[in-house]
């Protein structure tokens, strides 16, 4: 996803896991307690989710995205992104009970946030932004012959769409929630203006 414009910005935290430059609803971070750093210290933190229902769809104005990441990467250092999926008891295994691996890993190359369509895993920081102009690429929208400049767009939830769907943005006739400035057909990308 490319940021164009935007006029404000938040930091949440995601309460599902949830693909960048998806459009997301604010909520109550309080579900993802004892997931994040220290227990649950995030909880004073808004929350994003994506719209279950047409009527949450109709209050997706958010567009999420990866925090910005100002680490040195240099020589040998790498950089390392923990993430929530972190089992807490480690003293296990060896006499009486299974042993207990801390961590599945996912290695980056890249840094999560400089690749396009990388999930952000639930409990993790990330940045919401509002009213704005962004480009989304191939797969995270719906595509239509109507993406025309000016088009109006719906957000697609997980009651009426699918579960994969939720939070793309599609092509509707009374859609409110943003317009298309332009698509690219040769990279199959759609840039709107959320409003």
């Amino acid at each position: 996803m490319e940021i164009n414009k935007y006029t404000d910005i938040i930091g949440v935290v995601v309460t599902e896991d949830i693909v960048e430059g998806r459009m997301v609803l604010l909520t109550n971070a309080a579900t993802t307690v004892g997931t994040g750093p220290d227990f649950g210290s995030q909880v004073d933190l808004m929350g994003v989710k994506l719209p279950a229902t047409s009527a949450e769809a109709l209050k997706a104005k958010y567009v999420v995205t990866w925090p910005v990441n100002n680490a040195q990467v240099t020589d040998q250092i790498k950089m390392l992104v923990p993430m929530p999926a972190y089992s807490f008891s480690l003293r296990k295994g060896g006499w009486d009970q299974a042993g207990n691996v801390p961590f599945a890993a996912t290695i980056y190359l890249t840094y999560p946030g400089n690749q396009e369509s990388v999930t952000i895993p639930s409990g993790y920081l990330a940045l919401a932004y509002d009213r704005g102009v962004f480009t989304a690429p191939s797969g995270q929208f719906v595509y239509s012959a109507n993406l025309v400049p000016g088009a109006p767009l719906e957000v697609l939830n997980t009651n009426d769409d699918t579960a994969a769907e939720a939070g793309k943005l599609a092509y509707n006739a009374s859609g409110a929630i943003a317009v298309v400035e332009r698509y690219d057909s040769s990279k199959n990308s759609l840039t709107f203006r959320t409003l």
